[in-house]
């Protein structure tokens, strides 16, 4: 299970780079490998607001449809449209081609709030 140090992570298994004022958001190694293999991706709009801790898209996998939860408040201003036609991307590359989201931060004080990798592995080993 692969949990990169130089991101964020929140306790919905979301993972977070931040860059510039801007966050990049997808799902984590642990969280494909508990839904299964994915095969549609539901992302919002490029210039649609995102909540914190609100759904913002889903992820359908053969198993169940799960939601993408905010890790962050920001305004959409890019999304991965290559997921779109490849959902299996979140599968194969959690930390790489299945990027999701970029957001334009509106609290970078949220981002203090987010897990390091070392607590997000204490969270997913209980």
């Amino acid at each position: 299970m692969s949990t990169p140090k130089e991101l964020r992570y929140s306790k919905e298994h979301e993972w977070v780079k931040i860059e510039d004022g801007k966050a990049t958001i997808g799902i984590t190694d642990f969280a494909q490998s508990e839904l299964g293999d994915i095969v549609f991706v539901e992302l919002p709009e490029v210039g649609d607001e995102i909540s914190k801790d609100q759904p913002f898209g889903s992820v359908e996998s053969v198993k169940t449809v799960s939601e993408l939860y905010a890790p962050l408040s920001g305004k959409v201003v890019a999304i991965n449209e290559g997921l779109l036609d490849n959902p299996e991307y979140v599968n194969e590359s959690p930390y790489g081609n299945a990027w999701m989201v970029t957001v334009e931060l509106t609290s970078e004080a949220e981002v203090e709030e987010l897990l390091d990798a070392d607590a997000y592995t204490a969270l997913i080993e209980q």
